[in-house]
């Protein structure tokens, strides 16, 4: 019994000292320090509770502590000099590249997902957007009567098109069967307003933002779809063939026959998630971008590699660079985003603080290619001319690589789309 006891303590403690004195389990070898100098075995013991290995875990994944504020900045504004330092072998006063690249992107994807659903259809009551039709309808009813008096005719014809298209507002706004189109209207009207207020004129962004809106209302107003749609009559078509099917050669019957089932269904989710809130396909695509940079990251590493395949550099130095870019580029992207969001949350009445976050985002997406081929230039250490034909072939192939990679989270969030 003695010895099933001893068995399971990791180390015996010769005296009272918490190192001095200890006895491997591994090697039975004597033990000074925290490691063994004969096997390198951990004095520390392994047979935790769960929740301390947990923790334990999370802190060797993302233990920052003072590196952070050390990293951070020149991954920022120092392009190359992280990946500088980590061939130089200096190493220890830094984030290392994969922790950092895994941080940063768990971040940068959670707030993705999030603001992919910041326009998710929330059923709100819509009473400002309600009260403001109501007394501008009131407002365009005095003018028609005015205008009725003067026997204005071009300008009663133009009221009452304005009359039609805000009660049409209004009526979208209450249809409670519809709510995906109601809290769309209620951003059209917001902007519509906005653009009275502004005497005709809105910024470039609301100015989108508007068009985007009226474009997504008509595609909600679309209540039904038909339950077996002509091939001819589809949006979204999947085909190699004139009649909307696949054949390939390679395949046999039964199997180009099931592979047409498939492609039919995923046309049917497709037209059904586009004609209605497309919200949650674009999330479940979102949620798949992680696993699928797993993918890319190695590709681009390779790229790289093949283009400076006289540099003498080992690949992994190549995947250093991918995920160092990688970093810079998601925190640049989140940092654009919650910019972006801040703005459409602030006051209009906060005049300097709105411009901020605009000329920010404006400044943060011209340093990022900037960013990047100057970091090419720094690590590869190659002629400017050089560097920037390699840069512009490197980017060709990597946005042909990310829209791949597009396609192919947009098909598998597709297939796991609930609809």
């Amino acid at each position: 019994m003695s010895d099933n006891n001893n068995h399971n303590n990791v180390a015996l403690l010769i005296n009272d000292d918490k190192t001095d004195g200890v006895i491997c389990e591994n090697c039975h070898a004597k033990v000074t320090g925290s490691f063994c100098s004969q096997c390198g075995q951990s004095i520390e013991s392994t047979l935790r509770y769960f929740w301390s290995v947990i923790l334990h875990l999370l802190d060797d994944i993302f233990s920052f502590d003072s590196r952070a504020s050390r990293t951070i900045f020149p991954l920022m504004f120092k392009p190359g000099f992280l990946t500088n330092e980590y061939f130089a072998g200096r190493r220890v006063h830094y984030v290392p590249p994969l922790r950092l690249y895994l941080f940063i992107s768990i971040i940068f994807f959670l707030a993705l997902s999030y603001l992919a659903g910041d326009n998710i259809f929330t059923g709100k009551d819509n009473i400002e957007s309600n009260q403001k039709i109501t007394h501008y309808l009131q407002q365009l009813e005095e003018k028609k009567s005015t205008a009725l008096i003067d026997n204005e005719k071009s300008v009663i014809e133009n009221i009452e098109q304005e009359i039609v298209k805000y009660q049409t507002y209004q009526e979208a706004l209450n249809n409670k069967s519809n709510m995906p189109a109601a809290d769309v209207t209620d951003t059209i009207v917001l902007l519509e307003f906005k653009k009275i207020r502004n005497k005709g004129e809105l910024s470039v962004n609301d100015t989108e933002k508007l068009a985007n809106a009226i474009e997504r209302l008509k595609l909600l107003n679309v209540t039904e779809l038909p339950e077996k749609p002509k091939k001819k009559d589809k949006k979204i078509t999947f085909s190699n063939n004139a009649d909307g099917t696949f054949t390939f050669d390679f395949l046999s019957k039964d199997n180009n026959i099931k592979l047409n089932e498939f492609t039919e269904e995923l046309e049917r989710k497709a037209e059904k998630a586009f004609s209605s809130d497309p919200t949650p396909l674009y999330k479940e695509s979102i949620s798949k971008l992680p696993q699928l940079m797993f993918i890319v990251l190695p590709i681009f590493a390779a790229l790289l590699k093949i283009m400076y395949m006289f540099s003498n550099r080992l690949y992994m130095e190549h995947l250093t660079v991918a995920l160092h870019s990688h970093s810079f580029i998601f925190l640049t992207i989140f940092l654009v985003e919650v910019a972006d969001w801040l703005y459409d949350k602030l006051d209009e009445s906060s005049t300097l603080l709105r411009s901020i976050m605009e000329y920010s985002s404006y400044a943060a997406l011209i340093w990022l290619p900037i960013y990047l081929i100057i970091m090419q230039k720094r690590v590869y250490n190659q002629g400017k001319f050089l560097t920037f034909i390699k840069y512009n072939v490197i980017a060709i192939l990597y946005i042909i690589l990310l829209s791949f990679t597009a396609f192919i989270a947009f098909i598998w969030g597709l297939t796991d789309t609930q609809l």
